[in-house]
């Protein structure tokens, strides 16, 4: 048989699926483990080579573990609600869930041809009804529940009605808003449906209430902090500015104690770790109540830094405070409204990030706690709204932005510490020595003060020790057409009511446009019948869920996807547990992972799931990058950014004018750009060209740098392609794209072929008896690619078979049972190939995906002799095989007796003759 990739691979696909090898059971007496690679988008382009590195890493290690003997799960499914597939329907009317559709098709097709080991069966799709009804559903619960700290879990938000009914909130120990009203059992009796509603919303896990929140025009959606980078959305990249808008938001800072202790039992890499700690960003401190001059309200600040309060001389609060408009005296009010505007056109890492020291006073000011003396308010774009409380105290002598502020608007600094130096030129943040200009605190150390600070502000009601966290809660609504409808409906008073859990799903209506409205509203607004389905006077939740929504338990899915009545049963559950393995990017640290890990803590909460934590083992993929090319600087007249260049058009780093004519005709960016406009160069044969700068890129459409993987399985085959991947470096690093060496791989699969089959695909005799050299180069590979894969090495792991074929093709004989092995020992890897060989060429009637994985025999790997270099004189002269265990004696008879040696040495008897055992022999003549 010749080796024909295609026909090879084609058969092989055929008996897998004809004989539904992966299919997965619950029922198993097998050990279980759980493989899970995140899944995909289905976006119009497809897969490019970046992204089945992981699918194929993933697909190794599951196929690793149920040869080991485990029942593995290793399913794949769509995150398929997102702007991409909606962003084409406002372009072409079409229905996003048809393009969706044929993009999902698409990428079966693509990943079935790299031969993945997926159950189909458990395909799972997030737009799909069967599935949202239980995105839902979650999000009921979430709604109907709150955070009982006395218990430190979820609770029903039922029983939090009767301890209001019996009891008022005063006892209640709740994570909720932070200035929630104190009221007894009659005043909530007397209060309004409305008025407890509202109030309830201070408590349930998913909740609404009217925040600024970053608001793409562009986009006519609110997006989440993971969303925007760089002050743009990650999505287009258009401006992102504040507005204050009613949004459903999800309590995720009640679990931020738990999400953060939970890091401590992962098997995650730290950096990942660290990615989250930051951003949950625990801190501990005191919250201080500044009361304002002439007004009845207070500003609250939180402060890590309680024990500097004597060095206060201003405080900051955020241009969109709440208190802002109330406050400012009427000779300021233009110059603070003018300065909000300013503020609210950038975005809140634009905000940090700026140098130049801004600012505005209000006109007011506040009285300090302890000496009652009058300090300014100003707001300032380095205090963000969204964090903490929106206000800090400024200390200047001891914080280098307070400082400046300070010294800008020639404001005090105060020096509070006898250890401070150099507060003339810059603060000093020192917590050592004795307080000084501190009173009751002077002559104090740092936690002396900060005891008693503490203490006095909660005798005195003016503060308290508090834990706080850099964390937000998370947004939960967009006002987008592609995404999870709510449950949710208002009555003609604006009382919120759920959908009955027995009428789930709501599906998402067909409009007739699905572009943004722009006032805030969502495409469903339009979609009267649908809006007004509980009767007249009602109306429907108009905007829909975030796209994290459905992606933050599909795990979960996978253990039972075809169950219609809940979202996993709790035999499934109990059984898979959670994920062994995951595999997906660190990009998703604070978003996906982090959103996952709470409704997880959730679920477990309500009783749901039996784990605490999703993900056991995190491992994260490197990026592939493309090759970009770009053109130069100053190249192209009137044209001053880099322009990417087709890869296919360019010949290496060059692009050529007659490539430029097809550029000018095909692509709009170079339609009005002349010959003359660009500077052109001239080879030593008169070709006129210009030079391009090589960059390595993600592979994106719109770098033009992408890389099909279907024309990589069609030219070299899809094992070929599968362990050309692997073989690129390690699997958690970034490597370009580059074919130069998978032509050796190609020839080292099509050499392993070989050891079976002559170059005129006849069958070689392999019936002879293994031979010691042959036992140890089988269990030597074995060993290594044990070790390497355990280790996670699995580029190594293509060395080693290269190796092993390489030292087997040397011997004049193989034998049946040690090419058997090694079929076993490739065939993760290259599974198309093995599956052939095991079947029709060794004649098994099973797959070779459930043969046993190979174990090393150590007793094959002991070395019985070693071949000596021999020195005369100092100088190697020869080399000679001896036992291991041959006395030295022995050696000197032998070696002396040696014609090459007796040459060198003349046959004159040695000073010396040294031997170092299993190392090397020198004689000294």
């Amino acid at each position: 048989m010749l080796y024909d990739y295609n026909k090879i691979e084609e058969e092989a696909r055929k008996k897998w699926n004809d004989n539904n090898v992966y299919k997965v059971s619950t029922s198993s007496i097998k050990p279980k483990y759980y493989v899970l690679d995140m899944f995909p988008y289905p976006s119009g382009a497809g897969l490019h080579v970046g992204h089945p590195l992981g699918y194929i890493f993933s697909d190794i290690y599951a196929r690793y573990k149920r040869m080991k003997g485990f029942n593995v799960l290793h399913p794949m499914g769509f995150d398929a609600f997102g702007l991409p597939a909606e962003q084409y329907a406002i372009q072409t009317g079409q229905h996003p869930e048809k393009t969706t559709e044929d993009n999902i098709e698409t990428y079966i097709k693509q990943l079935n041809k790299i031969g993945f080991c997926y159950d189909w069966n458990r395909k799972v799709t997030t737009c799909k009804p069967e599935y949202y009804k239980h995105t839902q559903w979650i999000f009921l619960q979430l709604f109907n529940s709150w955070y009982n700290k006395a218990i430190d879990k979820a609770d029903s938000i039922s029983n939090l009605i009767t301890v209001f009914n019996e009891q008022g909130n005063t006892s209640v120990k709740a994570a909720c808003d932070d200035k929630v009203q104190i009221f007894s059992a009659d005043e909530w009796n007397g209060f309004s449906a409305k008025q407890q509603q509202d109030i309830l919303m201070e408590y349930r896990l998913a909740f609404q209430k009217e925040s600024f929140v970053n608001w793409c025009p562009a986009l006519g959606t609110v997006l989440a902090n993971d969303e925007i980078v760089n002050g743009v959305s990650e999505r287009g990249g258009h401006p992102v500015e504040k507005k204050k808008m009613s949004q459903w938001f999800l309590r995720i800072t009640a679990y931020a104690e738990r999400l953060l202790n939970g890091l401590d039992t992962l098997d995650w890499n730290e950096s990942m770790k660290d990615m989250q700690r930051n951003w949950i960003g625990k801190s501990i401190g005191a919250m201080v109540s500044f009361p304002l001059k002439n007004h009845a309200d207070k500003i609250d600040v939180f402060t890590t830094r309680v024990d500097t309060i004597f060095g206060v001389s201003f405080l900051v609060i955020a241009p969109e405070h709440d208190l802002v408009n109330q406050i400012t005296t009427p000779e300021f009010v233009g110059a603070v409204e003018e300065y909000k505007k300013i503020c609210a056109s950038k975005s809140d890492i634009e905000r940090q990030a700026e140098k130049q020291v801004t600012g505005q006073f209000t006109g007011a000011y506040v009285l300090h706690p302890f000496t009652q003396t009058e300090v300014p308010v100003y707001i300032a774009d380095y205090v963000l709204a969204g964090y903490g409380t929106g206000a800090v105290m400024a200390v200047p002598s001891g914080d280098q932005r307070d400082y400046l502020f300070a010294k800008k608007f020639e404001l005090p600094i105060i020096p509070i510490l006898d250890a401070q130096q150099n507060i003339e030129n810059e603060a000093d943040a020192t917590k050592e020595g004795k307080y000084i200009n501190s009173d009751f605190i002077n002559g104090l150390n740092y936690k002396e003060a900060t005891a008693l600070l503490i203490q006095k502000l909660e005798e005195q009601k003016l503060g308290y020790g508090k834990v706080n966290f850099r964390m937000r809660d998370a947004g939960y609504s967009r006002q987008r057409y592609w995404g999870e409808p709510f449950p949710i409906y208002y009555d003609k008073d604006g009382i919120i009511h759920t959908v009955a859990e027995d009428k789930l799903p709501v599906i998402l209506p067909n409009v007739d446009s699905y572009k943004p409205t722009g006032t805030g509203e969502s495409p469903l607004a339009t979609a009267t019948e649908w809006v007004t389905q509980h009767g007249e006077g009602t109306r429907m939740e108009t905007d829909t869920m975030p796209g994290y929504a459905g992606s933050s338990w599909y795990f979960l899915r996978y253990m039972d996807p075809e169950n219609p009545n809940e979202l996993v049963s709790k035999e499934a559950q109990e059984y898979w547990q959670n994920v062994d393995f995951y595999v997906g990017g660190s990009e998703h640290a604070v978003g996906h992972l982090l959103y996952s890990r709470f409704w997880h803590k959730f679920l477990k909460d309500i009783g749901k799931v039996s784990t605490e934590e999703p993900f056991k083992k995190m491992v994260n993929q490197g990026m592939i990058g493309g090759r970009s090319l770009l053109t130069q600087t100053n190249q192209i007249k009137n044209v001053e950014i880099p322009l990417h260049i087709p890869v296919m058009l360019a010949q290496n780093d060059k692009l050529t004018k007659e490539k430029f004519l097809i550029l000018k005709k095909d692509d709009n960016r170079f339609e009005n750009i002349e010959i003359d406009d660009v500077n052109w160069e001239t080879d030593k044969d008169g070709n006129e060209f210009i030079s391009l700068d090589i960059q390595l890129e993600k592979m994106s459409k719109r770098y033009l740098n992408v890389v099909n993987p279907d024309d990589m399985v069609s030219q070299y085959g899809a094992d070929t392609f599968r362990m050309y991947e692997m073989f690129l470096g390690p699997i958690d690093t970034a490597k370009p794209w580059d074919t130069n060496g998978i032509s050796g791989v190609a020839n080292f699969i099509r050499k392993f072929w070989r050891l079976f089959y002559d170059d005129l695909g006849n069958a070689k005799n392999i019936d002879a008896a293994p031979t010691q050299e042959e036992l140890k180069i089988l269990h030597k590979t074995i060993k290594k690619v044990n070790q390497d894969i355990e280790n996670l090495s699995f580029n190594t792991c293509v060395s080693t078979f290269m190796i092993g074929v390489n030292e087997l093709a040397k011997q004049k004989t193989i034998s049946k049972s040690t090419l058997t092995e090694f079929v076993k020992l490739i065939a993760p890897f290259a599974p198309h190939t093995a599956e052939i060989l095991w079947t029709e060429t060794l004649k098994n009637d099973s797959s070779v995906v459930d043969a046993d994985f190979p174990t090393h025999d150590e007793q094959y790997l002991v070395e019985s002799t070693f071949t000596y270099p021999i020195q005369i004189n100092g100088k190697h002269r020869t080399n000679i095989e001896l036992p291991v265990d041959m006395e030295n004696e022995e050696i000197q008879n032998i070696v002396l007796a040696d014609e090459t040696v007796q040459k060198f040495t003349e046959n004159k008897e040695p000073k010396k003759f040294i031997v170092v055992k299993g190392r090397i022999v020198n004689v000294v003549v």
